[in-house]
């Protein structure tokens, strides 16, 4: 049966016959995904079916337990999971007669180590749907009467199977798609590009390599990742691995890996930043889709428990609890293979929105996590997606190259690459996909990247370029002295005044704001009173005034007196000399300011937008006398109807 003949049999005679009117169109996957998963796993196990119950009827009447099964079962038939009953969907279906108990007891029956997969799919409750309605014996029927085995069905001809399921799953569901389903097109993108530079070369012999994908979805970054080194080397040993929070995906993800060969543990369940399910290893590829602006308040408690080891994962900065993307690109620079000799290393690539390129102040916790990365020579490259590439949302989106052991000629070095132009429209939509990258756009992206050169796609900057140092800029007060009644009055209420502190300050009403000290304690030795510093300060406080004609204002000590009204912050970029900049940039428009170059704050964010900037071209002048001319004759035609 043909890969085309499968599907319309699996989906669309599945939904027509017996789902419609029973299920909603938008749940038509999580009934079909499921009994998909069941019918292949059953087909791998059919040919060594018999001697697996047979081994486990007599290992549990000698009192054997299940993980030394597991281990038989390992051994003698090279199975990581096995089912110990006797029944399957055929003989299932051969009677009427208490369906759902029996496939209840049958899918009760795997192993421990796939047994998770049911629950994850809420299989009972789908099933008992089915069965309220009438038609799960018709179901059972139909799946166990489509042939799933490796000879018919080969595991990538079933991945197949299995992506065109989810795909058509998926298309119902619209945005609600983008939770866990990663386009196809753009995870190429991130595998070509992260396989576009590997100095020990995949297609060595013997070559072996890991992937990692901590918010795994539905496995599709490890599958694609997979397969196409399999496409550069058939002989390649690849070991996935992956972690998925959401029940559904890690079902989906689990299955599909399961189907296709892979192996039961190869993605675990639970929520990536509270538990680490892969402590303590690291890996050669990492691929990631973290959730955009997701809330990680739940886990905050954790986290910065976790922040608080040095060097840990979490260390190096907090984003907002608004927000915990970048937590996600922490934890995958963390996860990747350190350098080694022969120039290995590790290579990530994270999708993320607009948000961790520029979001938090010089300092702040996001800010922190750009420096670490940028500073410390793992950003290799950021890459601008074209917008309505995933389903979820359409606003733009970024993937993030990381690397731990970049070529020689890139180190020191983040190349930005402007793909928001390489697109196609796609055949049909799905949620907010609108466009998509085929085959020719991401060759395009790709040469782009290998050229590793200026043009209007592509930026070659240091991470220096990208930094920047927020200076704090004041300017000083210019102030007059102007004695009333109020201000006396004012005076005379400081506790250390008394009245004749009055004609004291009357008599220095002619005086400069900045002579003010001197002048204040000449007038009070003449009046016989006092003058210490704190009355000094009230004085000049209560007596002073704006004044633009008079010199910048200094108080008893020589310092500055600020202008309480003017506060800005100049930023500057890391590869200028401070006052050099501000001489250029600031005195000639503000000769008043003042700063202190100790006191300014590094941070980084990395400007698409302005590094990409191309004005628009200015009009020739004749191109627009031509249009005046025209409009002015155009009026002259008007003036001319109005007379007559």
């Amino acid at each position: 049966m043909s890969t085309a003949e499968l599907n319309q049999s699996v989906v669309w005679n599945t939904a027509d016959k017996y789902l419609r009117s029973i299920v909603e169109p938008e749940d038509y996957g999580d009934y079909i995904l499921p009994l998909t998963v069941l019918r292949r796993l059953e087909c791998i196990l059919a040919p060594t079916k018999s001697q697996v119950v047979d081994l486990a009827t007599k290992l549990n009447a000698e009192g054997m337990s299940e993980a030394y099964l597991d281990w038989e079962v390992q051994s003698q038939f090279g199975l990581s999971f096995y089912n110990t009953s006797r029944l399957d969907l055929t003989r299932i279906a051969e009677t009427d007669d208490h369906v759902f108990d029996s496939l209840m007891d049958y899918v009760g029956a795997f192993s421990q180590s796939v047994r998770d997969i049911w629950d994850a799919f809420d299989f009972a409750v789908k099933m008992r749907t089915l069965d309220q309605a009438g038609r799960l014996w018709p179901v059972v029927k139909h799946f166990s009467t489509i042939d799933m085995s490796v000879e018919a069905l080969p595991d990538a001809q079933m991945g197949d199977l299995f992506e065109h399921v989810m795909y058509r799953a998926f298309n119902t569901k619209g945005k609600a798609a983008g939770a866990f389903y990663t386009p196809r097109d753009a995870i190429r993108l991130m595998v070509d590009i992260l396989f576009a530079s590997d100095d020990l070369g995949l297609t060595s012999p013997g070559a072996s390599r890991t992937v990692y994908d901590p918010t795994a979805g539905t496995g599709g970054m490890l599958l694609v990742a997979e397969r196409a080194l399999k496409e550069l080397n058939p002989n390649i040993e690849v070991n996935l691995a992956g972690q998925e929070l959401m029940p559904t995906g890690y079902a989906i993800g689990k299955a599909d890996l399961l189907i296709q060969g892979g192996e039961p543990d190869a993605i675990r369940h639970g929520d990536t930043l509270l538990t680490d399910l892969y402590e303590g290893e690291q890996f050669e590829y990492i691929l990631s889709n973290p959730p955009f602006g997701s809330d990680w308040s739940v886990q905050q408690s954790s986290v910065k428990k976790q922040a608080k080891v040095p060097d840990s994962r979490f260390s190096h900065g907090l984003p907002k609890k608004d927000d915990g993307q970048m937590l996600f690109l922490s934890h995958v620079a963390s996860k990747l293979m350190p350098s080694g000799k022969n120039g290995s290393g590790g290579r990530g690539a994270v999708v993320s929105n607009g948000s961790p390129l520029f979001t938090g102040g010089p300092g702040s916790g996001p800010d922190q996590i750009r420096a670490w990365l940028l500073e410390n020579d793992l950003v290799d490259a950021i890459i601008q997606l074209p917008t309505n590439m995933f389903y979820g949302t359409g606003i733009s989106t970024y993937i993030w190259i990381l690397d731990t052991n970049k070529e020689d000629h890139r180190k020191g070095f983040v190349q930005l690459i402007d793909a928001s132009k390489c697109w196609s429209v796609p055949d049909k939509g799905l949620g907010d996909k609108r466009r998509e990258m085929r085959e020719a756009d991401r060759t395009k992206v790709l040469e782009t990247y290998s050229a590793f050169a200026d043009s209007d796609m592509s930026k070659v900057l240091t991470p220096d370029d990208l930094g920047f140092r927020d200076v704090k800029v004041t300017k000083q007060a210019r102030l007059g002295v102007h004695v009333t009644d109020d201000s006396i009055a004012e005076v005379l209420a400081h506790k250390q005044a008394v009245d004749a502190h009055a004609d004291v300050v009357r008599a220095v009403a002619d005086s400069s704001y900045n002579d003010l000290p001197d002048a204040l304690k000449a007038a009070a030795k003449e009046h016989g009173v006092k003058m210490p510093a704190a009355l000094i300060d009230a004085i000049s406080k209560a007596i002073a005034v704006p004044d633009s004609d008079a010199e910048p204002a200094v108080d008893r000590k020589g310092d500055p007196v600020l202008d309480p009204s003017f506060t800005m912050t100049e930023r500057v970029p890391l590869t200028e000399d401070i006052d050099e900049h501000m001489q250029r940039e600031v005195l000639p428009f503000a000769p008043d300011v003042i700063w202190d170059a100790t006191k300014a704050v590094t941070g980084y964010e990395i400007p698409f937008k302005r590094v990409f900037y191309t004005p628009d071209p200015v009009r020739p002048l004749a191109e627009i006398d031509a249009d005046v001319a025209e409009v002015m004759g155009r009026l002259m035609d008007k003036f001319g109807q109005v007379r007559k």
